[in-house]
């Protein structure tokens, strides 16, 4: 389907209810992660309500393009993109986190049954996703019209599984398979490029034979772009390298290392938060 001046604008309001939702469910729980979240909401934006194939009504419908999130500590962006996409009601994001609640600090498969995956351990989506894709090939005979999604952070990839799982998906060509990289360049206790450099990049996965390109990660055009050349890649994986700014819409606390886990607490911060998504 075609990106269309109109589809925009509306993926930019679904990415701002979206970034909403995020902030009030991490001021209501007093904890969680809120950069990486509030960067990579157009991300998510696009890909639920306009590229990936899924139904709220059916979410083990078996045709539906499957998403890993290796990156679980973002779970408050995955379950406000949920929410407003009619996976379950926009108040049970008020849960988060809370004793008893389907909607945890990292997302487990067992209460919400639309996930592919729990998710945790940093590093270990990747190999989850290589292996749903050679299952479905191996089921099938061949590659089916399925796409394969696997959303990583950037900070994950000092975590070796990752690339163990770059190297196989490489070997076995699967065409079908898109991964996005967040490239915020931060991590829970600094920058990426302080606590373990991962410069240069483009070329490290280009060495285990993906298609590799870096885009915005906050311009739908770009995004809608990079997917479907993805999508027209048939003899290797891909990835999408997305430069995203952590803590976006948030003037006050972006590209700042601290708000990696932290959320606000304090009246300043919750009104500066606030102010920012009206």
């Amino acid at each position: 389907m075609a990106l269309t001046p109109e589809k925009a604008k509306l993926l930019e309001k679904k990415a701002l209810e979206i970034r909403r939702s995020v902030v009030e469910s991490l001021i209501e729980a007093k904890s969680g992660h809120l950069a990486g979240a509030l960067g990579m909401a157009d991300i998510f934006a696009y890909l639920y309500f306009h590229a990936l194939r899924h139904d709220p009504k059916k979410p083990d419908w078996e045709y539906r393009d499957r998403l890993v999130l290796s990156n679980g500590h973002i779970c408050p962006v995955l379950y406000a993109t949920l929410a407003h996409a009619g996976y379950f009601p926009v108040s049970d994001l008020k849960t988060l986190r809370k004793l008893g609640s389907r909607l945890q600090g990292h997302p487990h498969r067992d209460w919400l049954p639309m996930l592919e995956t729990s998710s945790g351990p940093l590093g270990s989506g990747l190999s989850q996703a290589v292996g749903m894709a050679l299952a479905d090939r191996t089921d099938n005979g061949k590659t089916s019209d399925k796409q394969f999604y696997c959303l990583m952070s950037d900070g994950e990839l000092d975590c070796g599984n990752s690339w163990e799982g770059a190297m196989l998906a490489g070997k076995e060509k699967i065409q079908n398979l898109t991964v996005i990289i967040d490239r915020n360049n931060i991590q829970i206790s600094g920058f990426t490029e302080d606590i373990m450099p991962l410069n240069p990049l483009v070329d490290k996965w280009r060495a285990w034979n993906w298609h590799v390109q870096e885009i915005d990660g906050h311009n739908f055009v770009e995004i809608d772009r990079a997917i479907g050349e993805a999508r027209a890649v048939f003899d290797k994986p891909s990835v999408i390298i997305t430069n995203t700014i952590p803590s976006k819409g948030i003037p006050e606390f972006e590209r700042k290392f601290e708000w990696h886990g932290k959320v606000p607490t304090s009246p300043e911060e919750v009104a500066v938060a606030r102010r920012a998504f009206r």
